[in-house]
């Protein structure tokens, strides 16, 4: 996870929009085949692994290998690209999430969201590790905002009353990253792993049973 600073933000990022190779953004046809070939790489990763020629990607997103490449020079860049782009959906979704007038909803609806698009990932993550490929770390200022964004919602659904207090973010991410591990692991389909997320959020909830330090610590 991120560190406790921000990371130096990058300027065509955190506009919102991508440039081409001189810092001008986009053009409208640009930025459609970049998200055409985003969307058939998850697709054609998800059903054929990493190791699939990049011109499978290329046929199922209707562009040319060069037009692909244009984009993305190298495979790795492929996969940053998809992470980045799903982790910001997810800063964007929590900074939404902030303003919602119910609280303790917006929070509980959150993290059935999170864990959603965490286990949708898992295997694209663990593939990339695997393979040597250390994409997580050009995420640092995304994994950091996106942090903030969950630590600023639980705040407000605590304040609200419908979080227990002694609830911190990282309790949040672990058990969210732990019901991944699970799932991936055992094989676990999309419900088996949205009912271990309301187990969760159950104990979450003001009114649930600390757990006692004895236990926590043997």
């Amino acid at each position: 996870m991120p560190n406790d600073e921000p990371p130096e933000p990058d300027r065509d990022r955190v506009a919102g929009c991508p440039a081409d190779d001189v810092g001008r953004p986009m053009r409208a046809d640009a930025l459609k085949n970049r998200q055409r070939i985003l969307e058939a790489a998850e697709q054609v990763f998800a059903r054929s692994g990493i190791g699939v020629p990049i011109d499978d990607v290329a046929a199922r997103a209707g562009v040319g290998v060069g037009t692909l490449y244009r984009h993305f020079p190298t495979k790795e860049s492929l996969f940053e690209a998809i992470v980045l782009t799903r982790l910001e959906e997810m800063v964007r979704a929590v900074e939404v999430a902030s303003t919602s007038d119910d609280p303790g909803e917006a929070f509980f609806a959150f993290v059935r969201t999170f864990a959603r698009h965490a286990l949708a990932k898992q295997d694209l993550i663990d593939a990339c590790a695997i393979a040597g490929l250390d994409v997580m770390t050009q995420c640092d200022r995304q994994f950091f905002e996106l942090r903030a964004g969950i630590d600023r919602l639980l705040e407000r659904a605590s304040a609200a009353g419908a979080v227990r207090g002694d609830v911190t973010v990282g309790d949040v991410i672990g058990l969210i990253v732990g019901i991944c591990h699970a799932a991936d692991k055992h094989g676990l389909g999309v419900s088996s792993a949205d009912r271990l997320v309301d187990v969760v959020c159950e104990g979450l909830r003001v009114g649930a049973t600390a757990a006692s330090p004895g236990l926590v610590e043997g």
